[in-house]
């Protein structure tokens, strides 16, 4: 296991990721998508994963769904379902698996989704290719399914082209499709993008109504650290590709041992913090071909000295139990009530 991977109890959880490494090979150079990533996840429960863009985080959910089989990437590590090994198992196999034992919401459903067929035609094929069951009962599932995550007039809107839909509704259908075989893991890539807030919070208790329907385990992939706090037991922090914090989601956000994810938190509007400028995170992620020496986050990190520019912090356990973070400064996060007062601005430090 990598050295950056969080510890595991050895017992295993429902689903389990071993060190895995997802890595592309271009004209430039290898891009490190995925670099040593572990964790555990229990049936029932819900991982929250956060990070800005290029962190990993979707290419982590396609391993996971074993959709990077058949391309030029290059997989290693382990993904442990229900105590089936993902990565050295076939493509047939893997393909078997999803629908029925994991699933995937993606975060565009009007793309997810085949404008050439109705709604109700592709909930009823993703049912069948695991039921042997005549078009007629998959139907009948289908639109249950429909009323189930909240669709109005399932036995007309079964017929309706994804078009037809509003977003919300849309995602909804996205969300029928996904559980109708009662999978084991939901993975979802951003479930809510481009939502109103109304809808955004409706389609969330949607989601975990359905989940604790069907006792399913959630991976949630968001950048709105808000959705994780109100959804998520545990989260994961990850930055250029590698985990830089996990644990329990209230003492990560209340006491984060992390500088990524600090700045996170600082960066984000509050009730708190209103009249007031944003804390942002200065500098931009680094490419995932050309990473520096030592901790990545150290060119943007305000802590950063000699120390991190030459090497790389290990994931070890904080102050807390089941809390790890990559940072050889953890103990300065501890010892302040606000980590966020490192990304202070220009004009904060001089009032």
């Amino acid at each position: 296991m990598s050295e950056r991977s969080e510890p595991t109890s050895g017992q295993g959880g429902f689903l389990e990721l071993k060190d895995l490494r997802i890595h592309f090979p271009t004209d430039d150079g290898l891009v490190r998508s995925v670099d040593g990533l572990s964790f555990t996840l229990e049936r029932g429960r819900t991982l929250g994963i956060v990070g800005e863009s290029g962190s990993g985080k979707s290419v982590t959910s396609l391993g996971i769904l074993g959709l990077h089989k058949g391309t030029r990437a290059k997989i290693s590590g382990e993904i442990w379902l229900d105590g089936e090994e993902l990565v050295s198992a076939t493509p047939e196999h893997v393909r078997t698996l999803r629908g029925k034992k994991m699933a995937m919401i993606f975060q565009d459903p009007l793309s997810a989704m085949h404008p050439y067929y109705t709604v109700g035609a592709q909930i009823i094929e993703a049912y069948r290719i695991h039921h042997r069951v005549s078009k007629a009962v998959a139907r009948k599932h289908a639109i249950d399914m429909l009323g189930r995550v909240g669709i109005p007039q399932p036995e007309r809107r079964v017929d309706s082209y994804p078009h037809e839909f509003s977003g919300g509704m849309r995602q909804r259908a996205m969300i029928a499709m996904a559980v109708i075989n009662n999978p084991d893991i939901i993975i979802a890539d951003e479930p809510t993008t481009a939502l109103d807030v109304t809808v955004q919070a409706q389609i969330l208790e949607k989601l975990l109504e359905v989940k604790d329907a069907v006792n399913a385990a959630i991976v949630l992939i968001t950048h709105d650290l808000g959705v994780i706090a109100g959804m998520a037991h545990r989260v994961l922090v990850m930055y250029a590709g590698r985990p830089v914090e996990i644990g329990d989601t209230d003492p990560v956000f209340e006491e984060p041992r992390m500088p990524y994810t600090a700045g996170l938190l600082g960066s984000i509007p509050s009730l708190e913090n209103s009249g007031t400028r944003l804390r942002p995170i200065k500098g931009t992620p680094p490419s995932l071909i050309n990473l520096p020496t030592g901790c990545p986050f150290s060119p943007r990190c305000p802590l950063a000295d000699d120390k991190c520019r030459t090497a790389e912090p290990e994931l070890t356990e904080t102050d807390s139990g089941g809390h790890f973070a990559a940072c050889h400064h953890w103990d300065r996060l501890a010892a302040v009530e606000d980590p966020t007062v490192f990304f202070r601005t220009e004009s904060e430090t001089m009032a």
